[in-house]
């Protein structure tokens, strides 16, 4: 465990596994303990990095807002910290606009891109639907495990066994966000826009969403993959916003067959047991 200074935070980062780096950037209100279910099969293979972005977890909590570009310098500034100049980049949610961010301002650093369940913003956006954005403005008035409880239909599959969830709640419970540190990463999603700018990232690119996400629609993931040359896309049956939780094993393997493929390593470290799986998903 670590920590780097970054405009006015401390920001907590750690590193598993040896290989090929890949920073790990997690979305609105979340830590990167919630990488839990994939990490221990990527730092296997490759130098995992991730941190907890600025306003939750281990990091402070300044002031807000957090723009979605100042917390791409906070990511910048953990690879930094490793001595890692540059990197495959995964981020998911609000991480997948960090993400987008990231490879729009740090070009030279980003090896290939994933962006999971995520969005470019700006007018052309294909909007949550209406009681997902009210579920997100009424968290500060519930509690927090009501909150958590608040997002489940939202994030999850409706056939994800509520074992599975209650596992994510379980990781999140001791690092639920403090509602102003929440607010202000909510801040800068809304007012962040990467679309009219896609066209300028250069990274091999894979991006990734469940096809029930009520959270952020999946038509957002063609919009991204359209715009960025050269991009492949993944739709996900049966995933929502937390495809990771929902279709594990579909996610993992394509997630691990796109960096090896950059990486130059043979196979898909997924196993073969995944290639029936493999089949149900397009690329």
């Amino acid at each position: 465990m670590a920590f780097v200074e970054n405009q006015r935070a401390r920001i907590f980062w750690d590193e598993q596994g040896h290989g090929a780096p890949v920073l790990l950037i997690m979305g609105l209100g979340y830590t990167s303990d919630m990488w839990y279910r994939i990490r221990p099969v990527l730092a296997a293979h490759y130098r995992t990095i991730a941190l907890d972005n600025r306003g939750v977890g281990r990091s402070e909590v300044p002031s807000g807002p957090y723009p979605i570009a100042l917390m791409a310098s906070d990511a910048a500034a953990v690879l930094d910290a490793a001595g890692i100049e540059s990197a495959h980049v995964f981020g998911v949610s609000m991480g997948g606009m960090i993400a987008q961010e990231f490879a729009l301002q740090y070009p030279k650093r980003v090896l290939s891109l994933i962006l999971g369940c995520t969005a470019a913003g700006g007018p052309t956006a294909v909007r949550a639907e209406p009681e997902a954005i009210h579920m997100l403005l009424s968290r500060e008035k519930m509690s927090r495990e009501q909150a958590a409880e608040a997002a489940v239909p939202f994030i999850y599959d409706p056939a994800t066994p509520r074992e599975r969830i209650d596992e994510d709640i379980a990781i999140r419970r001791p690092w639920f966000p403090r509602p102003e540190g929440y607010a202000a990463q909510l801040q800068g999603i809304f007012g962040w826009e990467a679309y009219s700018r896609l066209g300028q990232i250069t990274a091999p690119t894979l991006v990734i969403h469940g096809e029930s996400d009520r959270l952020v629609a999946p038509g957002n993931a063609g919009l991204i993959a359209e715009r960025i040359p050269g991009a492949k896309l993944l739709m996900i049956p049966h995933a929502s916003h937390l495809f990771l939780t929902d279709q594990t094993e579909v996610s993992l393997h394509a997630i691990l067959q796109f960096l090896n493929e950059r990486a130059g390593i043979a196979g898909s470290a997924a196993g073969p047991e995944k290639e029936k799986e493999k089949e149900k998903v397009s690329c």
